[in-house]
């Protein structure tokens, strides 16, 4: 009977965690969604473009 319960409680403690790791896969997703749409943004501005140019230009040798 112990051994039963024991069983019990060990697969109901399993299947109550088992979606914690979905929960925090979802939460890194957004994270990482969030940080390229920064990322995203910051690299679209017209300062760091016109500079990112200018390193591409000057490393291929065009000026």
């Amino acid at each position: 009977m112990r051994e039963n319960i024991i069983r019990r409680w060990r697969r109901t403690r399993a299947a109550c965690e088992a979606g914690m790791t979905t929960a925090e896969y979802a939460v890194g997703t957004l994270a990482a969604v969030t940080f390229a749409l920064v990322l995203l943004a910051v690299v679209k501005s017209g300062a760091v473009r016109s500079g990112l140019a200018g390193v591409i230009t000057e490393a291929l040798g065009l000026r």
